[in-house]
């Protein structure tokens, strides 16, 4: 098919032919041309945030919540800085977006025009591929190659930034576009050699774990992995990213790893034999000090990216594929063997350190609201279908501790970049993905006042989402370093959120929203039902909590993971002591 049309024409109808039905953005001088032909499309919804740091952080969450690749819209200069942020957060995380920016005329490029910025090279360090397009002949064929690129082999964001005369000049639309991409073929396809040389040191092994990452959910094999660790009965630790993508009620969980994880998968890690990593990437908050952790244990890694391969922690026996692809093989190869190891001191150790230490928590000796139960009444009254979306910092941990995730995907939140703001824009894209289901963004005092804005494009585009403010009137995790490390010298960390400065139910009505408040342990479950109740609007809680509260167990930043601390001077016993 071929028609006569503007290259914004072309844009708008190449973004329909891919596909996409929800854009997420703010117009400005450059990009404007695009938003004219956008006005006439029946397929593709357009969201106007307030901010484009928003539009970037939203278009996160559609993605992580459908699958599908979210999109944003920025015009040149500061528009397409803002998205820097969010640019950011989504290469490290692995989300697949398509960030569209307008460019000054191609005349004008390198002249410092008006509203001129260097976005592809400001993000080409932060993206996956972008383009620089300024033949409107072009256009199409690079729409189709960036959601490629973006949702293919390792997910990342794409950049496409469109000079203004491109938009402005007519083309000839054809489609489908041929693809130049010569040198880009991700390989999803694990070596049959790899595989079963994985499977013998899994037979071979004592103390065998499945390191389950973020990559596994985005292959979408979690059922591959129930089937994998229930057939060769090996514990299963899960990092921040892929909480959900196996069932926290099942026995063989031990939790999540790191900084903030629990006794029994840190000590998991560190005691074992063997770890099977699956789409992780030996980051520092699960390792700790590189040089101490897990000291006795051969690896198996498995990764669609062969660069996160051995480039933390050296790789014995190395996989290059996609984790659906690669758990399936090591299934089949586990199977052909007929061999099953031994697995039953092990258990008893990792049960025993369950059992000795839970997750828990003190209340406060003032009878005020402890944050760790707001969370454990959360999971308990809305449930395990919901999505959970957080913002940065010590809520996030108590999110990703006292909530029961049982599905892959319904927490989201930002581990890579800890990118603060994060959870109202990407709770909005979640919601306008997954509609009929229920999102709660958990923030922060300190994030909430990041993004909080986007609180009028909810209430204005119809998007009820629910937000727990976990208010603390502090920096929380900022206040918890300075409590253990700095002496209590709190610098800069006191928000005063509890002076009501903002007050944030005030703020949620201005906003046209529902505010709520909850400062007592009786009145959670009430105020929690309530917001449930509610469904034509967003609702905002501002949950007054003790300044205090902590999160643990904890291990110091670049610590040896053997140092866990489960409160103040209190550590676990390991089994070789006393």
């Amino acid at each position: 098919m071929t028609e006569r049309m503007t290259g914004a024409q072309a844009l708008v109808r190449a973004l329909e032919h891919v596909g996409v039905d929800t854009v997420f953005g703010i117009p400005g001088g450059a990009i404007l041309p695009a938003y004219d032909p956008l006005y006439d499309s029946t397929k593709v919804r357009h969201v106007l945030v307030r901010h484009e740091q928003g539009a970037g952080h939203a278009a996160e969450g559609y993605a992580q919540a459908t699958g599908r690749v979210g999109v944003c819209m920025a015009t040149s200069g500061p528009g397409a800085t803002n998205l820097v942020t969010p640019i950011a957060d989504a290469f490290m995380d692995s989300v697949p977006i398509v960030a569209i920016t307008g460019q000054v005329a191609s005349s004008m490029i390198g002249t410092d025009a008006f509203q001129e910025s260097d976005i592809s090279g400001i993000t080409m360090p932060i993206t996956k591929h972008n383009f620089l397009v300024t033949d409107p002949d072009d256009i199409p064929r690079t729409i189709m190659e960036a959601f490629h690129i973006a949702s293919t082999g390792r997910p990342g964001p794409v950049l496409v930034d469109i000079s203004k005369d491109a938009l402005q000049a007519e083309t000839e639309f054809r489609w489908p576009p041929t693809m130049q991409l010569p040198g880009y073929r991700p390989v999803t396809r694990p070596h049959s050699k790899q595989i079963r040389e994985a499977a013998k040191l899994i037979a071979e092994s004592r103390r065998p774990v499945l390191y389950v990452g973020g990559g596994v959910h985005k292959a979408r094999a979690s059922a591959e992995l129930l089937e994998l660790a229930e057939l060769a009965d090996i514990p299963v630790v899960t990092t921040l990213m892929a909480r959900g993508t196996f069932p926290d009620g099942h026995p063989q969980h031990l939790g999540m790893p790191g900084m903030h994880g629990s006794v029994s998968a840190v000590g998991a890690l560190q005691k074992s034999d063997l770890i099977i990593g699956l789409g992780v990437r030996f980051d520092d908050r699960v390792t700790g000090d590189l040089s101490s952790f897990a000291p006795h244990a051969k690896v198996v890694h498995a990764d669609i990216d062969p660069a996160e391969i051995s480039k933390n922690r050296h790789a014995d026996v190395p996989i290059v594929g996609d984790c659906k692809e690669v758990i399936t093989d090591l299934i089949a190869a586990i199977r052909a063997s007929g061999q099953k190891g031994d697995y039953s001191d092990w258990w008893k150790l990792l049960n025993g350190l369950k059992e000795t230490y839970p997750l828990g928590y003190d209340t406060a000796e003032d009878g005020s609201l402890a944050p760790q139960y707001v969370m454990e009444r959360l999971s308990a009254i809305v449930g395990p279908e919901a999505y959970y979306v957080s913002g940065v910092g010590q809520h996030q941990m108590w999110a990703a501790q006292f909530i029961d995730y049982e599905k892959p995907g319904t927490f989201i939140n930002s581990g890579g970049l800890g990118t603060m703001g994060f959870a109202v824009p990407a709770a909005m894209g979640a919601k306008m993905g997954r509609p009929d289901a229920t999102v709660w963004a958990i923030d922060g005092d300190g994030c909430f006042q990041m993004t909080n804005q986007e609180l009028a494009t909810c209430a204005i585009e119809g998007v009820p989402i629910k937000i727990a403010v976990i208010n603390n009137g502090n920096l929380g995790m900022v206040r918890q370093w300075q409590t253990l490390f700095y002496d209590e010298r709190y610098s800069n960390t006191d928000l005063q959120t509890t002076r009501r400065i903002p007050d944030f139910v005030k703020l949620a009505e201005a906003y046209g929203c529902v505010g709520l408040r909850c400062e007592r342990p009786e009145d959670v479950d009430a105020v929690i039902e309530k917001a449930m109740e509610i469904n034509d609007v967003p609702v905002v809680i501002d949950f007054v909590v003790h300044q205090d509260a902590m999160v643990w167990p904890m291990i110091a930043g670049g610590a040896s993971n053997d140092t866990i601390q489960i409160a103040i001077n209190m550590a676990p016993k390991w089994e070789n002591e006393e």
